[in-house]
C-alpha cells in the first residue's frame, strides 16, 4: 500500500451530537462522503475511493446503493459511439 497523507477538518464539537453521531461515527462518515462524492463526479476510480475509507474495492462498490450512486457512472452522450465502436 502506498503512504497516505493525512486532511483535518474543523467542526463545531457539537456538530456529531446534532446528527446524533459519535466523533468516530461522524468522522467516518464525513471520509465515507468525500470518497463517494469524489467517484460520483468521476475524479477517483473505485479503487482509489475505496482505498480513502480503507475498504476493499467490492465494500466500497456496495455502499455505493445506500448513496444511489451509481456504480457505472457512464455518460449516455457517448454510450452511441461506443456501441458504433464495438
Amino acid at each position: 500500500m502506498s503512504s497516505m497523507k493525512s486532511l483535518t477538518i474543523d467542526y463545531p464539537d457539537a456538530l456529531p451530537d446534532m446528527l446524533q453521531e459519535t466523533d468516530s461515527q461522524f468522522q467516518d462518515e464525513v471520509k465515507w462522503a468525500l470518497a463517494l462524492k469524489l467517484y460520483e463526479l468521476g475524479r477517483l476510480p473505485s479503487g482509489l475511493a475505496a482505498q480513502l475509507v480503507g475498504v476493499d474495492r467490492v465494500s466500497f462498490l456496495m455502499k455505493l446503493r445506500e448513496y444511489n450512486i451509481p456504480a457505472i457512472n457512464y455518460p449516455p452522450d457517448e454510450l452511441p459511439q461506443d456501441l458504433a465502436n464495438a
